[in-house]
């Protein structure tokens, strides 16, 4: 398996890796419309802040991931932080550890560039992610809370 940066030739099947992430997260975030786009994907690509990446095996995209880097409140010590986000393993593929090969790819992009905290965001619910999270080193932080209006 190898980790690479995507190119535009991906771009079809990013766009269903980020359905997949959609339809994962709704039954945490029921209130996310049908079809929804959370990622710019060109401006992943053309931004020297950011990093996207794919994992192929024999030819196949199987899953992905993003680090852009950000600018920190000013009241953190460091200026700026690695975010990590689109982390997706097609469902055939999962259970192999391609998670904690990408994110490793990412972190260490974002380490070879000065940055050294990186936040990623889960639902709270998804215990199959916060533990492959944790396992990469991630802790909770804080929580935000919702609720919806009458």
């Amino acid at each position: 398996m190898q980790i690479r940066e995507a190119t535009k030739e991906d771009i079809p099947v990013l766009l269903e890796f980020e359905q997949g992430v959609v339809s994962a997260e709704r039954p945490f975030a029921p209130q996310i419309k049908g079809h929804a786009n959370y990622y710019d994907l060109g401006d992943l690509m053309a931004s020297p802040k950011s990093c996207l990446v794919v994992a192929e095996e024999n030819g196949k995209l199987v899953g992905s991931g993003y680090v852009q880097i950000r600018k920190s409140e000013d009241y953190y010590e460091h200026e700026e932080h690695a975010y990590i986000g689109f982390l997706y393993v097609h469902p055939d593929f999962r259970g192999k550890g391609i998670i904690g090969k990408v994110e490793k790819f990412l972190a260490d992009w974002a380490h070879a560039r000065g940055i050294t905290q990186a936040d990623l965001e889960v639902y709270c619910e998804n215990l199959a992610a916060v533990r492959a999270y944790e396992k990469a080193g991630y802790a909770p932080y804080t929580q935000r809370m919702i609720r919806t209006l009458p």
